[in-house]
């Protein structure tokens, strides 16, 4: 059966950022087991990119039972934008890259998710189904000036804002299928790249922006695809009968990171960016995001 892969699962984002001493930092979220209340709860972490010097960013209530995930690196890597249910509902939120100075930027009756940062750092794209079903919005990165992007619907998902900062990339099931798109920042002037019977998601621009990374399960299960950035000369990089899933580019470029199931647990995975020398990085989660 096809799936989308929901909101709520484990979720990990690897960036090179420049918070403190703690460049090349990988934040991720993780559902941790409490044996005291019986339950798993979701909350961010951060570690050095060789797994090493674990810190936890979000605990906002201790025993209770919230999600804290989504997590992204603003691009100077001082913010992490990250979705929470702590009031009820999930809402948009951004805090210091240690975890202090959390504000909360949308309040609505509707599920907001996936934020995805302008490269300038001054804008957030993300998703919201206030309306009614999922499209595209962009605000300020202080909350402000919200703008609705896509009205269509269908399901608008995975929005990922190109390193020009004039495009942005994202998912659609308007033909019945998940799909990949891009349009212009205000919405204009879209674009579809992939078309075919199968899904197509979670889109992530190499750094130079001409190459598009995609997950995909065309050939029966998830595997990681790349193509350029109009949609043409796909080439599938990983091939195993697991998934591998949500890849990112490396901050030079050549390499992916990405997860799989390959060993029974979701686990990151990096290789080059033609899909050799794939390296296990011992560290459990979906949904990278290496900037």
């Amino acid at each position: 059966m096809k799936r989308l892969i929901p909101l709520f699962a484990a979720a990990v984002v690897l960036v090179l950022a420049g918070c403190g001493n703690r460049s090349g930092d990988i934040v991720f979220e993780h559902g941790a087991y409490r044996e005291s209340g019986g339950y798993v709860d979701y909350e961010i972490f951060v570690i050095d990119a060789d797994g090493s010097q674990l810190e936890q960013l979000t605990d906002p209530y201790d025993y209770y039972k919230y999600y804290e995930g989504n997590p992204a690196w603003s691009p100077d890597g001082d913010r992490i934008a990250f979705v929470s249910d702590r009031n009820g509902n999930h809402e948009i939120f951004v805090m210091d890259a240690d975890g202090t100075h959390v504000q909360q930027l949308t309040d609505n009756d509707g599920r907001d998710a996936y934020p995805a940062w302008s490269p300038s750092g001054d804008r957030i794209a993300f998703v919201s189904d206030r309306d009614g079903d999922s499209e595209i919005f962009v605000m300020d990165a202080d909350g402000t000036r919200l703008q609705q992007l896509t009205d269509n619907g269908d399901g608008d998902e995975n929005p990922a804002w190109s390193p020009s900062g004039d495009r942005i990339a994202f998912v659609n099931d308007r033909h019945g299928v998940w799909d990949i798109f891009v349009m212009d920042v205000d919405g204009a002037h879209v674009q579809q790249l992939t078309d075919n019977d199968d899904w197509d998601q979670h889109p992530a621009w190499s750094l130079a922006g001409d190459r598009i990374a995609f997950q995909s399960d065309r050939d029966g299960d998830s595997e990681i695809f790349v193509m350029d950035a109009d949609g043409t000369h796909v080439q599938q990089l990983t091939d195993n009968d697991r998934y591998d899933e949500y890849p990112a580019w490396s901050p030079s470029g050549d390499r992916i990171a990405f997860v799989s199931d390959r060993d029974g647990v979701w686990d990151i995975f990096v290789m080059d960016a033609d899909g050799t020398n794939v390296v296990k990085l011992n560290q459990q989660g979906i949904n990278p995001d290496w900037r």
